[in-house]
């Protein structure tokens, strides 16, 4: 099996050039296409650092650095809650909320294009199979062992 002929390449490839679209679209606005992804996921009322992670699926020292540069961009705060010292929220400033809704309006749009492009058929095709291929690959377990 060639590797430019597996699934996972294509999927693989896909994201990559839709990711590297965000980024250039982020970078005209200051900020990267992870970043604009955790903006959207952040909730005028707060989110927990955790949730954030839950829903964007970044693992936390990753997180934790685009966290950082999103606090010193002014974009976002984070507060300690003063009952469970170990819970932070994340809040958005003026200049968050900005951004966050520039990312949404770049989302929207990007997935109106390709909505107009793609035949509905194909599109609830495509979800299901993806769909699907998320579901095996948390079930997967390989034959093969670490030594």
């Amino acid at each position: 099996m060639s590797q430019d002929n597996t699934i996972d390449y294509f999927l693989k490839t896909c994201w990559q050039t839709v990711a590297n679209k965000y980024n250039v679209i982020a970078s005209q606005f200051g900020f990267t296409q992870a970043a604009g992804y955790i903006l959207i996921n952040i909730h005028k009322e707060g989110t927990s650092v955790t949730q954030i992670a839950n829903a964007t699926g970044v693992k936390s020292t990753s997180l934790s650095r685009v966290l950082n540069n999103l606090e010193s961009l002014g974009f976002i705060y984070r507060e300690v809650n003063a009952s469970d010292k170990r819970s932070v929220k994340v809040y958005l400033t003026p200049l968050g909320v900005e951004k966050r809704q520039i990312a949404k309006t770049v989302v929207k749009e990007f997935n109106e294009f390709l909505e107009t492009r793609l035949p509905e058929d194909e599109r609830e095709q495509l979800i299901q199979s993806l769909q699907k291929i998320n579901t095996l690959a948390m079930e997967y377990q390989p034959s093969v062992e670490a030594e």
